[in-house]
């Protein structure tokens, strides 16, 4: 079990470092589909590395006129 936490932990690091390499903690207009993306690129983890490039598109529903 221990082993299986530690490879977790270090599985979203790297997604995580994925993540800053691509400057997606760099913007300071936050969306659902930016954060959808960070999301998803940390949890690809190394997998960003052999050519995963997940992007999410979000559209948030507009009020009625």
């Amino acid at each position: 079990m221990r082993i299986g936490s530690v490879v977790l932990v270090v599985w979203l690091i790297i997604g995580a470092l994925a993540a800053g390499q691509r400057h997606y903690y760099s913007s300071s207009d936050p969306n659902c589909s930016r954060a959808s993306t960070i999301a998803v690129t940390i949890v690809a983890g190394p997998l960003n590395y052999i050519g995963v490039n997940p992007k999410v598109s979000c559209k948030a529903l507009q009020p009625s006129k």
